[in-house]
């Protein structure tokens, strides 16, 4: 896709600062870090949500985000980490192309769990969730 930004540094026409790379995927440091050594993976092919990306490059995808992680927290000395995808746009997704944020944490930083993303919950019945697991596991 000529407009986005992570394709054009798939392609090399932008720099970045790759840490691995694979036939099907790559990894560089995000270029506006939450923390010291954030890092996206991306698959090198143009897919804009989860759903879109073939089951062979979702495998890569996990499997390069799993090869990551550790690195990421062994080069910062950090003792966790986050690893995100927002999916969508209304899930804050700002660049139209699949990617996981994987976000080095320490004791004391200024983020928290993905649940103080959210200040007003939902109030759901019990029955209610067994209705929504239904419906979401017939669809799987």
């Amino acid at each position: 896709m000529t407009d986005c930004v992570f394709c054009a540094i798939v392609a090399e026409e932008l720099p970045s600062h790759t840490v691995h790379e694979t036939e099907d995927t790559l990894a560089f440091l995000d270029a506006n870090p939450l923390a010291k050594g954030h890092t996206l993976v991306v698959p090198k092919a143009h897919h804009q949500r989860l759903v879109d990306v073939p089951t062979e490059t979702a495998t890569e995808f996990y499997d390069t985000i799993h090869e990551v992680v550790p690195a990421v927290e062994a080069a910062v000395n950090a003792p966790a980490t986050t690893v995100a995808i927002n999916n969508g746009t209304e899930a804050g997704q700002e660049v139209p192309h699949v990617h996981a944020h994987v976000v080095p944490r320490f004791d004391g930083d200024s983020g928290g769990p993905i649940h103080t993303l959210f200040r007003d919950r939902p109030s759901v019945s019990e029955s209610r969730q067994e209705d929504l697991a239904a419906d979401i596991a017939a669809r799987t």
